[in-house]
């Protein structure tokens, strides 16, 4: 899959079959749409594209993130041509983009650069200025330049709309099964291993510290069964997402102790799946208090594995 990070790079490209959205999440609707794109292009002898922007069009440069991100860019990437597609355009949503108006968007961008000939988009697509453009708008215009459009009905599990924002609430809720269900996959953390304050190696639990990224959806304080990936093996794992409450005052951070491990990890990038909340993080009257709760969530999290084969 090749990727453009702006518009200016997209040159010399293949006339295409072009999915229009945010895909901020790649859940399930996402990836229904996207496979669509894939076979129709497959079909029809082009090239399938995926057009997406680098931020979300609610975050301006500069400026505090008013909505959170699902994916990095590189687990979206990853996930975008495990399906297939062969270009991935990735702009940024500048104010050239904000102030573009549904015409010149269709005109000069899908049909100017990105060589559009078919396109998919959701029920609830908008683009151009003011988001002034919806499907309706694509219909007619590719009525009159003769492109196709395929709009997809509401994608439902269960009868609820599967959307980004429902993805969101259920990580910002510590709901993971469920998010795992509208999702298609693990929720997951990953970053660089940073050193902690190695209170867990002195109680007898060495943790894999991870720094939250403030740009990044994370779910709420408390311990998690999870999975740590690192170097393509997952690891069952116990997690918890909170500020260490007993032991002093500290940024919100990630910390994984890994069952059956003994790798040195400091520097090293990881990714943590969240399998199942278990409790909230809660301050305890001393340290030996909270050696004896790891104790018991290490317990809970090895039972939760083992049924399931991994211990």
């Amino acid at each position: 899959m090749k990727i453009f990070n702006s518009l200016e790079e997209v040159k010399n490209i293949e006339p295409t079959v072009v999915a229009l959205g945010n895909f901020d999440g790649v859940h399930l609707g996402h990836r229904e749409l996207i496979g669509r794109t894939v076979k129709s292009a497959e079909s029809a002898g082009l090239r399938s594209a995926v057009f997406t922007f680098a931020n979300h069009p609610r975050n301006k440069a500069g400026e505090p993130v008013k909505v959170k991100n699902i994916l990095y860019f590189d687990e979206k990437a990853a996930i975008i041509e495990e399906l297939g597609v062969d270009y991935l355009f990735n702009i940024p949503f500048d104010d050239k983009i904000r102030n573009t108006g549904p015409d010149s968007f269709i005109h000069d961008i899908l049909l100017g650069i990105f060589k559009m000939k078919q396109a998919y988009c959701g029920f609830n697509y908008r683009f151009g200025h003011r988001a002034a453009g919806t499907p309706e708008t694509l219909m007619k215009a590719g009525l009159q330049n003769g492109f196709g459009i395929h709009v997809l009905e509401p994608f439902e599990i269960d009868g609820k709309l599967v959307s980004s924002t429902m993805i969101r609430e259920l990580i910002e809720e510590g709901d993971m099964a469920q998010c795992a269900k509208y999702l298609g996959r693990n929720y997951m953390i990953g970053g660089e291993v940073v050193v902690g304050n190695r209170l867990g190696r002195t109680i007898g639990f060495p943790t894999s510290n991870l720094v939250i990224d403030e740009n990044m959806v994370t779910p709420p304080n408390g311990v998690y069964v999870t999975l740590c990936n690192y170097n393509g093996v997952k690891y069952p794992s116990v997690t918890n997402v909170g500020v260490k409450p007993t032991i002093g005052q500290y940024t919100k951070n990630v910390e994984t102790h890994i069952f059956n491990f003994n790798k040195e990890l400091y520097g090293k990038q990881i990714r943590v799946e969240f399998l199942e909340k278990t409790r909230p993080e809660r301050k305890f009257e001393s340290v030996e208090a909270l050696s004896k709760q790891i104790t018991n969530d290490c317990i809970m999290a090895k039972a939760y594995h083992r049924e399931r084969g991994r211990l």
